[in-house]
């Protein structure tokens, strides 16, 4: 199964000296799963002062600088993974070093007939 590991921390908790650790070990993580199979991609994150949200109501767009809601923590990165079940999938997320300061959302992939191939 296809899980979606998102990644929520407050961007301010982090040195620039941990932020950069925490990459190389990201980047090792995804150097695992890939060698076992499991990786399918992952990502960090711009700035959430990058962010740019797109609401339609009424027929009308609204376009805003920043994230969807405030909060204290914010979506920073994401790892796309091939999991055999959840418990699987909550042991990667358990390895992703941004969990030491932030929190990690694991959501299964529905599947949709009809999408594009990779």
């Amino acid at each position: 199964m296809k899980y979606m590991l998102l990644i929520y921390s407050d961007e301010n908790a982090w040195s620039a000296a941990e932020q950069e650790r925490c990459y190389q070990e990201s980047v090792q993580l995804t150097q695992d799963l890939h060698a076992s199979g499991q990786y399918l991609g992952a990502s960090p994150l711009h700035p959430v002062a990058t962010a740019t949200s797109v609401r339609v109501r009424d027929g009308k767009r609204l376009v805003t600088d920043g994230p969807f809601a405030e909060t204290r923590e914010q979506l920073g990165g994401y790892f796309l993974i091939e999991a055999e079940d959840l418990d699987a999938a909550i042991a990667i997320a358990g390895r992703i070093p941004a969990v030491a300061k932030g929190t990690v959302e694991i959501r299964p992939l529905q599947t949709l007939t009809g999408l594009p191939s990779a």
